[in-house]
């Protein structure tokens, strides 16, 4: 028998599968993330800026692009009490802080590598910053300054701190999660996930779960207090890219290069629906307090023109009449 939530959500995806595309930037997005309130969607680009769109109602309403990256903003994050701060990870070496209600730079700190994983400590005092030769800084959110650096001696993938802010996890090219303690970074555990590169990692609101998706196209669900697999998610064919739990942790969108997003009942592992894309998706993110889905796909390929602007960002769960 299906879920009494399983035969809710797809009652509500029957009269809400509606997806609508806004334009962004010039280039392809690379990251997508909701402010904690919900109100606002940023975005990060290959063109080198974020964008940040405020929802009203069924659509995003551009309010901002932030410029000043040298490179390609490759990921960034909410601070995840405060809904006026965010933060972008960039190639140029450097991550920045921004502020909304400014629209400036608050501050822009100066790291070792081109950066490609960022974080926010639950606790919202520590930002976590990955780099391209597998260095993570841990920056102080209040002064700025680096607290600590760790090398470490595999690819670093996806990064992320455990809801409780005691544990550091790392997801890797060799298939495992490293865990470190925190704030000591000692190695608590190291855990074989999947056969190859482990490359996301992302914790469930109500902190019960975190998942993880694997270049074997895998998506596995880690009980949090056992560390151990609860079950699998097998619909994707390509390299899972990119997860994201619903609000209410009872959801996991996954993606890849397949032209389809895989949304899970959590508890069942049973598919609710598919959002169809038209190319490989590079990231998705749940709005925190509804069942929609921001998510940005590669734009060149498929049945548009290479003429078009690219970088769109998508939201799917609107009204079909809408």
């Amino acid at each position: 028998m299906a879920s009494q939530y399983y035969q809710e959500m797809q009652e509500s995806f029957r009269n809400n599968n509606k997806s609508r595309e806004f334009p962004a930037h010039t280039a392809k997005v690379h990251s997508v993330a909701w402010s904690c309130d919900g109100r606002r969607l940023a975005s990060g680009s290959f063109d080198k800026t974020a964008s940040v769109f405020v929802l009203e109602k069924d659509r995003l309403v551009k309010e901002n692009n932030y410029r000043g990256h040298g490179d390609s903003v490759d990921q960034l994050c909410w601070h995840p009490t405060n809904p006026d701060l965010f933060v972008t990870a960039s190639g140029d070496k450097t991550i920045r802080i921004w502020d909304v209600r400014t629209t400036k730079c608050i501050a822009t700190v100066t790291t070792k590598g081109e950066n490609i994983n960022i974080c926010w400590s639950p606790d919202g005092q520590t930002i976590a910053v990955g780099n391209k030769d597998d260095v993570v800084t841990f920056i102080d959110a209040k002064t700025h300054r680096s607290k600590a650096e760790e090398q470490f001696k595999f690819e670093v993938n996806e990064i992320s701190w455990n809801n409780d802010n005691d544990m550091f996890f790392l997801t890797n090219g060799n298939g495992c999660i490293n865990i470190l303690s925190y704030p000591e970074l000692k190695p608590i555990q190291s855990i074989n996930a999947h056969p190859s590169n482990c490359i996301c990692i992302k914790f469930d609101p109500t902190g019960k779960y975190f998942a993880t998706g694997s270049a074997d196209a895998l998506v596995s669900l880690w009980d949090v207090e056992e560390l151990v697999c609860v079950r699998c998610f097998s619909r994707l064919d390509w390299p899972v890219r990119t997860l994201s739990f619903s609000h209410d942790g009872k959801m996991l969108a996954s993606a890849s290069e397949d032209h389809f997003i895989d949304i899970a009942e959590v508890e069942t592992g049973e598919k609710l629906w598919e959002v169809q894309c038209d190319s490989p998706t590079f990231t998705v993110a749940w709005h925190p307090k509804r069942p929609l889905l921001a998510y940005a796909c590669d734009d060149k390929e498929g049945k548009y023109d290479n003429n078009r602007e690219a970088g769109t960002v998508k939201l799917f769960g609107l009204p079909n009449d809408s």
